[in-house]
């Protein structure tokens, strides 16, 4: 009995160690993109992570980071010891103390730090400033690695071979470096590990068109984890599988006795095993790896002057018009995407990244114009502008008062999705939302206006409220509503409804239906009290390095053709007269989703900025709702 309940115990330790890793590789194989249901064996998605250059380019990136901050940290982690070595005890002690700060330190202090250094000095946020910023972090580490061994040197030897006439840096070389060998091996290592798993001090020193692994990683999860991650991550688990095989192997061996008694001998067959195993596997995953370096490496080399760096959110535009864009112009897009307009906005303010072509919301534009922070566009450079309704460059007014900065992009509105199998009665009210019936299976936007616009709705009051009494009401509201909610998400509410795992969500209008096409069991309503009607622009930031090649792009977004296929890939509202046109699904070209009627957009309002003081108020309140 005793020895079952050990097996057992062990059994479950391993399941819970392993499912995790075998459900990821299982739905590697799943050809239905949702993990709700199977949808058959297939391999498309190893083909499409394959295509994708942006992860395999993140992949080779990474690598390269990695192993150069190793390098780089390596021979100046190396060099400090050498030098502290040869201080006095106190003041080696301190500086010691002082290279650890950063190892005992949180990491985002690190990071945070580092990144206001960069700004500082005005140093343009890429792949220097992450390569800088991993070097930086690495050394302690090599210190620590290395001083050790530093130490267990005898000086002795060092000086004996100075006074046989060796040069300083011939007895360092030939007595002192293979004393500290492994040290300096164990540093490179480490440094190399550090480098490979950051997260943290790339997301903050990164700029456009750079991305790491587990950045790139981030970037999807935040919008919903696509198959072709799952994917990425049963290689990596693979490899490193592999890896391990390869390092235990022991080759097998036959005892014979010799005058010395029993020995191990190797078998020839034995011998060859060895040899495939240890070295011919290892050199051919290491010229792989080169290859693909190099392969993507030169697919990603481009012109800096003839590119259009680009700022959107996420899954939000054809990844195809991105390549039409450039086989017609010959301009280069480097395209990066953010989740919340609170995310984007401190990006652009602090100026130490220059984006060509950025997509905020109505209230965020009127804030930047205000802070002056967007640039005049040239309209004489946009002759498709005539494609955008007269009644959304009216709407537009509310934020840009002349229409000089921004050209409408897409619009929509903020309702409720529900599922008809899961609900009891059919919804036209925020109140559902407090309905205890739903208790854990209520999905809220992880957004500050967006959340409070629900309560400040529900309460009766405008979604551009700035009396600090209805706000703090709507704090509490959502205070009370938080033991309901199952999660506060942005992009994930889509994957959430159409896997079932939620009752009811807070959605935008475009995602709605595309979730309905997925799963016909679910309704989107716009509630009785009303709720925001929206319009994203895109607008060009004042320090854009390529202004001109950003009036290309938005004339090319506002092209009929282009702007209906964005349209049909992300089903958000198009503003485009010509794109509109161009629908031929009749259910889809009279949606009251995509297009609904001024009865239902009653009691309906658009975002203002309502200055920086309300806009703190705003995001005091929901830290104290996201942390009560």
């Amino acid at each position: 009995m005793k020895q079952f309940a050990k097996r057992l115990y062990l059994a479950l330790i391993f399941i819970l160690l392993y499912a995790p890793i075998i459900t990821l590789i299982v739905l590697s194989f799943n050809s239905s993109k949702t993990r709700s249901k199977w949808g058959g064996f297939t391999l498309k998605w190893y083909h499409s992570l394959l295509e994708n250059e942006a992860i395999m380019s993140a992949f080779y990136t990474t690598l390269v980071i990695a192993l150069l901050s190793a390098l780089a940290a390596t021979l100046i982690g190396t060099a400090a010891c050498i030098g502290l070595q040869a201080m006095r005890k106190r003041t080696r002690n301190i500086l010691l103390s002082i290279s650890n700060i950063p190892m005992v330190n949180a990491e985002i202090v690190t990071a945070v730090s580092l990144m206001l250094i960069f700004i500082a000095v005005r140093m343009t946020m890429g792949f220097r400033t992450i390569l800088i910023a991993h070097i930086t972090f690495n050394i302690p580490y090599v210190i620590l690695s290395v001083m050790p061994k530093l130490r267990q040197t005898k000086r002795s030897a060092y000086e004996a071979a100075l006074d046989l006439g060796a040069s300083p840096l011939y007895a360092f070389y030939r007595i002192t470096l293979p004393d500290i060998m492994p040290g300096v091996l164990s540093g490179f290592l480490l440094a190399f590990t550090m480098s490979l798993d950051d997260f943290v001090i790339t997301h903050f020193t990164k700029g456009p068109g750079i991305d790491t692994l587990s950045t790139k990683i981030y970037s999807e999860v935040r919008k919903g984890i696509k198959p072709e991650i799952y994917a990425l991550s049963t290689l990596l688990f693979v490899s490193v599988l592999l890896l391990l095989i390869l390092v235990n192997y022991q080759p097998e061996t036959e005892k014979k006795t010799s005058e010395e008694g029993q020995v191990k001998v190797y078998s020839r067959a034995a011998k060859i095993r060895d040899t495939i195993i240890r070295r011919a596997v290892p050199a051919i995953m290491i010229l792989v790896v080169a290859a693909g370096g190099i392969y993507y490496s030169s697919n990603g080399a481009m012109n800096t002057d003839n590119t259009v760096i680009v700022y959107n959110w996420g899954e939000y535009l054809d990844p195809a018009v991105l390549d039409l864009f450039t086989e017609e112009t010959g301009i280069k897009v480097i395209y990066e995407e953010f989740e919340t307009n609170e995310i984007m906005y401190p990006k652009i303010s602090s100026g130490a990244i220059a984006y060509d072509v950025v997509v905020p919301s109505d209230y965020m534009i009127q804030r930047m114009i205000e802070n002056d922070m967007l640039a005049e566009i040239n309209f004489d450079n946009i002759p498709n502008i005539k494609q955008i309704g007269e009644v959304y460059m009216e709407e537009s007014r509310q934020f840009d008062p002349e229409n000089k900065y921004s050209v409408p992009y897409v619009w929509g509105t903020v309702g409720i999705l529900y599922n008809k199998t899961m609900v009891e009665e059919p919804i036209d009210s925020w109140s559902v939302l407090w309905d205890e019936r739903y208790a854990d299976s209520i999905l809220m936007q992880d957004s500050v206006r967006d959340a409070f616009a629900v309560a400040l709705k529900s309460l009766g009051y405008s979604l551009n409220s700035s009396d600090l009494d209805e706000l703090t009401a709507a704090k509490n509201l959502l205070i009370e509503q938080k033991p309901l909610v199952q999660a506060y998400v942005v992009d994930q509410v889509r994957d959430k409804m159409i896997g079932n795992e939620a009752a009811i969500g807070v959605i935008y209008s475009g995602e709605a239906i595309y979730t309905q096409r997925e799963n016909p069991d679910l309704e989107y309503v716009i509630p009785k009290e009303g709720s925001n009607v929206w319009i994203d622009s895109l607008v060009i930031p004042k320090n854009a390095q390529h202004k001109e090649n950003a009036e290309k792009f938005i004339d090319f977004l506002c092209r009929p053709d282009i702007a209906y296929m964005n349209f049909d890939y992300i089903t958000y509202s198009t503003p485009n007269t010509g794109a509109r046109e161009l629908i031929e699904d009749e259910d889809i070209r009279n949606s009251r989703i995509a297009f609904p009627t001024d009865e239902m957009l009653e009691g309906c309002e658009t975002y203002s900025f309502l200055g920086d003081e309300t806009d703190r108020t705003y995001n005091e309140l929901w830290n104290q709702v996201k942390s009560s």
